[in-house]
């Protein structure tokens, strides 16, 4: 670690979470930071630490522990995280708005069960209910169902009672369980494409009235290669309006027609209180905001902290799709942080050329740039790094559907360690990049001091970057003595 200012902020907080009792100060920044404008990338990663980030995950891990455990959005542990951060953020200076919206809210009211009836000897199966499932309690056969269940014809043939078992890949889980309800299924079982737990969800707007839960790879091609398979699934959920919003706070620059966002979704999911899922990003954000707080940027600086994202990205979607024409065009570019302190992480960076050539594709003209401005950081420091897939599962997805540059850093969520990857970056082999994902054990232990410091750090350097100019994205030239890139220490 670079100082040591906020450690006793840092161990209150950590104190207080295991119910010691200590003086509590309040978080100032060094000395040679105090003050000024951290206006260079050598000033302001000077002033971007660990400690700090780690005070904001401290302060969410009480507010979910003070709120049943979770800070999912429509509960009151959310509410607190954004009056959280809009007071830092105003506290620092930045013109906050909080935007309000209505979405439906889910809850598991009981654990699923997923049971083999026959052939004997059956009993329960590991499962993970998809989010925003229906309720239901049937036991049927099973149909296989061919080529990943995301056309209607893969259904052709398909008996009407049965419960659908379908591979993941290619398409939503949505248009998966509601083709097969449309076929006549009676329940899905959807297994993974990967190794590791499934752990999904169809959206908020998926209100069909069928079981949908996830299994593992193994076990789904176990099921499918089962002659004469039975299954008894039983989910218990509940489906309910409610109300959520986004946190917005910006620093208007010498050109307000410019606008450069970098966004986080603070949402958890209602298991746990998501101190990694996203309590990293969404504390990386805060750090960076407050160390970038006196800078006078050559363009509009916007921070989002966006609601109900694991209700399906409602959020960061609601707020693209109402921007105003002209407020649209403003944006130059959208960088994404979901997941960046993962215990077992590789360094993830969105693959916005596709030179990966897996999944969705390039991203929009510039996102390329974007991916090379982060390589750029990992480069002067000497660690390797990875591409990872556009593949719709963060706030990133509403920005690029509408041609907005994109891009953003990653440490790995359900998927495994690879032993190629143990040798770039250690960790364990075999193992879930971050195996507490969406689980109750997301809590303020369940992180990479080494993976969470270093990506504070390049989200810093890409943000200043950008907020002093977009040249290379858009033509918008910046202040010409910003240097385009000064060493990382």
């Amino acid at each position: 670690m670079r100082h040591s200012f906020r450690k006793l902020v840092l161990l209150a907080a950590i104190f207080a979470l295991l119910g010691a009792t200590v003086p509590v100060a309040t978080a100032a920044p060094p000395a040679a930071c105090q003050g000024r404008s951290n206006n260079t990338i050598a000033k302001l990663l000077e002033c971007v630490e660990l400690e700090g980030v780690r005070e904001h995950q401290a302060v969410f891990q009480e507010i979910a522990d003070a709120n049943g455990g979770t800070r999912a959005s429509g509960t009151s542990g959310y509410d607190e995280s954004a009056d959280y951060v809009a007071e830092r953020l105003e506290a620092a200076g930045y013109d906050v708005t909080i935007q309000p919206f209505d979405f439906v809210r889910f809850t598991e009211v009981t654990p699923g069960i997923l049971e083999q009836v026959a052939p004997l000897p059956g009993g329960p199966l590991p499962n993970i209910v998809m989010t925003y499932s229906g309720s239901g309690d049937v036991t049927a056969p099973v149909s296989v169902v061919p080529n990943f269940g995301c056309d209607v014809a893969d259904f052709a043939g398909f008996t009407a009672g049965n419960i659908a078992l379908i591979s993941r890949g290619t398409c939503t889980f949505a248009i998966k369980a509601t083709n097969a309800y449309n076929a006549g299924a009676v329940g899905v079982v959807i297994y993974n494409n990967i190794a590791g737990d499934l752990n999904g969800t169809l959206g908020s707007t998926f209100t069909l009235d069928i079981g949908v839960t996830g299994i593992t790879q193994a076990l789904g091609q176990q099921l499918a290669a089962t002659t004469g398979l039975e299954l008894r699934l039983v989910t218990d959920t509940l489906r309910e309006p409610g109300t959520t919003s986004n946190v917005l706070a910006e620093k208007e620059g010498k050109n307000t027609d410019n606008v450069v966002m970098a966004g986080a979704h603070l949402d958890s999911v209602p298991e746990g209180p998501g101190i990694n899922d996203n309590g990293s990003g969404s504390a990386a954000l805060i750090e960076v905001a407050e160390q970038m707080a006196k800078v006078k940027p050559q363009n509009t600086l916007r921070f989002a902290w966006w609601g109900a994202e694991e209700a399906g990205l409602v959020g960061s979607t609601l707020y693209v799709n109402t921007l105003s024409d002209e407020e649209f065009a403003k944006i130059a570019l959208y960088l994404n942080f979901d997941m960046v302190g993962s215990p077992n992480y590789v360094f993830f960076v969105y693959d916005g050329d596709d030179s990966d050539g897996v999944g969705a594709g390039p991203g929009p003209a510039g996102s390329d740039l974007i991916e090379k401005k982060f390589e750029e950081f990992y480069d002067s420091r000497d660690i390797p790094y990875k591409g990872t897939d556009f593949s719709g599962r963060s706030d990133y997805q509403a920005f690029i559907l509408n041609g907005i540059p994109a891009g953003g850093l990653f440490t790995g969520a359900e998927g495994i360690k690879t032993a190629e990857e143990v040798e770039l970056w250690g960790g364990t082999e075999g193992q879930q990049y971050d195996p507490c994902y969406h689980q109750a054990c997301d809590t303020f232990a369940n992180n990479s001091d080494e993976a969470l410091e270093t990506n504070s750090d390049a989200i810093a350097y890409v943000t200043l970057s950008y907020a002093m100019s977009t040249e290379e994205i858009n033509g918008t030239k910046g202040k010409g003595n910003f240097p385009p890139f000064e060493p990382a220490a």
